[in-house]
């Protein structure tokens, strides 16, 4: 059993992996539960089956094997879950992909869509890489199965079930080139994914300690534990299981400071290193599928004004750029101006019909501060405060530190 032995999270301490913490640190709260979440409690089945005897490491030396770890080819399957507190996206998922919906031009096969689907509910994936230009990841539903391939310039994501292919060359011009391992980057869909952009954010308010080790995949593993120093952060720890041979990341598990199950975990529940087959990254659109080029798609959606609708609605943004981050770390939030500064509709303002005004109530929680008035809207991680005066304010924190963040703005 490895020592609970613990390491600042300094420069030295982590690393390669955490070269971009300074420019990180303000997003871990939408690092590790979104995306960006990005961003997924586990089924029973894949709970820690055993703590096998291994050589004692430090945190350090074992931030320094994940960064090392250079496993260029494996395949395996991985259960994914996430439990934030939101509605299920399922098929609308694609209404709020860049450019999705109805008479958009977008294709149901495209990979913003189905990938968004990641953010709730519970899914089996499998995954394949052999190098950095050939990557596979399948969705698996039930009698359908959704897949996105790289190989070499190549993007092709296929929808079995209303048999659409989307193409995209990864010359940047749409699809882009997918990251190490199984993935398009910028899309955390693996406990190494996960576990680097937890990594990556990671500053003096943060503790990261060896708590002890498990068996994943039937792979012995040392747990490294990831916990903010700070308290109000809604975030409680991050537990990242690396493969004790090869440092790859084999379960990430987020769990939330107000207890019960896991927030987002992601796991192997099976991987091999071996080459995978020539085959896992061929793929040919099926008799009768509908294709759709993605510079079709992009040419389509300006057609159709959607492209103008969102040059206009980025535009609108403009104004975010300059975002205000008040506090550090764990207990980081943004402050954002509503362009035009419209707020929530005060209450018997009229502005609203009252039942309307009722439903918003339900959702959030009005409070007051030394800011003025405004309501909370909660998940399970990520809360946000909008004001009446149109501002925002969101992070992983709880109400009362949103709160406080809005009256130390003020």
């Amino acid at each position: 059993m490895a020592p609970n032995d613990s390491a600042e999270t300094n420069g030295e301490a982590t690393g390669t992996v955490v070269g971009r913490r300074k420019a990180a640190r303000y997003i871990v709260p939408f690092a590790v539960a979104g995306v960006a979440a990005a961003t997924i409690g586990l089924v029973p089945a894949l709970a820690d089956s055993g703590d096998p005897e291994l050589p004692d490491i430090t945190a350090q030396e074992l931030v320094e094997k994940i960064a090392a770890s250079d496993e260029e080819q494996l395949s395996g399957t991985v259960k994914v879950s996430t439990d934030l507190g939101i509605p299920s996206f399922g098929g609308l998922a694609g209404s709020f992909a860049p450019g999705g919906g109805a008479g958009s031009g977008e294709s149901g096969a495209a990979p913003e869509a189905k990938l968004m689907e990641l953010a709730s509910g519970t899914h089996t994936l499998r995954v394949a890489a052999d190098g950095p230009d050939r990557q596979r990841l399948s969705i698996l539903g039930e009698g359908s199965e959704y897949s996105l391939v790289h190989n070499g310039d190549d993007v092709w994501g296929y929808d079995s079930e209303s048999n659409e292919v989307y193409h995209a060359r990864s010359d940047g011009r749409a699809g882009g080139k997918a990251g190490k391992h199984e993935a398009p980057e910028g899309v955390p869909a693996t406990p190494r994914q996960l576990a680097e952009e937890a990594l990556a954010a990671a500053d003096d308010t943060t503790s990261v300690t060896v708590d002890g080790t498990a068996q994943v995949a039937g792979r012995d593993a040392y747990k490294l534990l990831i916990k903010p120093k700070q308290s109000g952060s809604t975030i409680g720890s991050v537990t990242v299981a690396v493969d004790a041979s090869t440092g790859l990341p084999l379960k990430f598990t987020l769990a939330p400071s107000g207890g019960g199950k896991a927030a987002v975990d992601a796991g192997f529940t099976e991987v091999d290193f071996a080459k995978p087959a020539a085959s896992s990254f061929t793929f040919t659109p099926p008799k009768g599928a509908k294709v759709t080029e993605a510079d079709e798609m992009r040419a389509e959606a300006e057609k159709k004004g959607a492209q103008g609708k969102a040059r206009k609605d980025l535009g609108a943004l403009e104004g975010f750029q300059g975002l205000n981050v008040i506090g550090e770390g764990w207990n980081a939030v943004a402050e954002i101006e509503i362009p035009g500064g419209a707020g929530m509709p005060a209450q018997g303002s009229g502005d609203m019909p009252a039942q309307a005004q009722q439903f918003l109530d339900a959702l959030g929680d009005k409070v007051t501060g030394d800011f003025g008035s405004g309501t909370v809207f909660k998940t399970r991680l990520v809360n946000a405060l909008m004001t009446d005066d149109g501002k925002v304010y969101v992070g992983a924190v709880t109400e009362d530190a949103l709160v406080k963040a809005a009256d130390t703005a003020k």
